[in-house]
C-alpha cells in the first residue's frame, strides 16, 4: 500500500502526508548518500497520535518519503509561500540545502508526471473519498493535517520555531470558531509556545480541502519535533518527552471533533 488508512466513526480525518520514510529502490539508486537518512521526515507521527484509533478518528499516513514526491504540494508545483524559500513537489535538495540526487540524476518532467500518478494521486483520492464519506455521515467534517519539523531550520525561519504552529490559510480553510476552540485548548497547556498563521499557514492539503462553506474545515498543526523525539540522527522517539505533549494533543483533536459534532 502507498499509505496506511483507517476509517473512523467521528467527524474528523487526521492526515499525515510527510510521515512516510520509504523510498523505492529505483529512485534511491539515483540519490546522494545524504538522502537516505531521510532527515526531513515528519518522524513518528503515527506513534505520537496513537490515541486516534481509540477516539474513533479516521487517519491516513503516507508510506513514501517526501523526497519521492511531496504530498502537501500542488500538482502544478506552484510556490505556496511566494517570495519565500521552500522545497518543491519533487524536491532536489534537503532542508539543509544538500543535493538529494547524484549529478545528472535529478527528476525529469517525465519522472514528475509518473510520480504524480503513482504516488501523489492515490493519497489524495483516498483523502477526498474519506472526507466525502464523513461529510455524508455527519454533515460537517474536520481535516486535521498533522506535521512536525526540527525546531531550528535556518533555511525557512529565524531562530527557534514556536512549539505549536497552527495554520488555517489566514482563516480561509476553517470556521474561526473551530480555530478558536483548538487554540484555546492548546493555551490551557501553558508550557507550550503557540503561533497561529505565522511561518506555517497550511500547505496544499489545508488550502485545497478546507471549504468552510461546504462544511469541510481544515486546520494544520506543525509542531516542533523536540516535543517528542531527538532532532538528530537516528531521530529516536522519546516516550519520556512525548508524554508531556500527548495529553494536550489529544485534547486539541478532541476539541476539533467536538466542535464538528455541534
Amino acid at each position: 500500500m502507498d499509505f496506511e488508512f483507517n476509517a473512523g466513526s467521528i467527524p474528523i480525518l487526521v492526515s499525515m502526508p510527510h510521515a512516510g520514510a520509504d523510498i523505492p529502490d529505483d529512485i534511491a539508486a539515483r540519490m546522494a548518500p545524504c538522502a537516505l537518512s531521510k532527515a526531513d521526515t515528519d518522524w513518528h507521527l503515527p506513534q505520537l497520535y496513537d490515541f486516534l484509533g481509540e477516539m474513533g478518528a479516521s487517519t491516513i499516513a503516507a508510506r513514501w518519503s517526501r523526497y519521492v514526491i511531496d504530498l502537501n504540494r500542488p500538482p502544478e508545483d506552484t510556490n505556496l509561500y511566494p517570495g519565500m524559500d521552500t522545497t518543491g513537489l519533487c524536491p532536489v535538495d534537503t532542508f539543509g540545502r544538500e543535493r538529494l540526487y547524484r549529478a545528472g540524476q535529478e527528476p525529469t518532467e517525465a519522472d514528475v508526471r509518473q510520480r504524480l500518478e503513482r504516488y501523489w494521486r492515490p493519497y489524495h483520492q483516498q483523502l477526498r473519498a474519506e472526507l466525502d464519506r464523513l461529510l455524508a455521515l455527519h454533515g460537517k467534517v474536520v481535516l486535521w493535517d498533522a506535521h512536525s519539523i526540527a525546531s531550528m531550520v535556518p533555511r525557512f525561519f529565524d531562530g527557534r520555531l514556536p512549539d505549536l504552529n497552527f495554520g488555517t490559510a489566514d482563516g480561509a480553510s476553517c470556521d474561526q470558531a473551530l480555530a478558536d476552540a483548538v487554540v484555546a485548548t492548546a493555551r490551557e497547556a501553558s508550557q507550550f509556545s503557540i503561533a497561529v498563521n505565522g511561518r506555517f499557514k497550511g500547505g496544499y492539503i489545508t488550502r485545497q480541502y478546507g471549504r468552510p462553506a461546504a462544511n469541510v474545515h481544515a486546520i494544520q498543526l506543525e509542531m516542533c519535533q523536540c516535543l517528542y523525539m531527538d532532532e538528530s540522527a537516528p531521530f529516536a522517539y522519546r516516550p519520556d518527552v512525548a508524554r508531556r505533549i500527548q495529553p494536550a494533543l489529544r485534547q486539541m483533536v478532541a476539541a476539533a471533533a467536538d466542535w464538528a459534532r455541534q
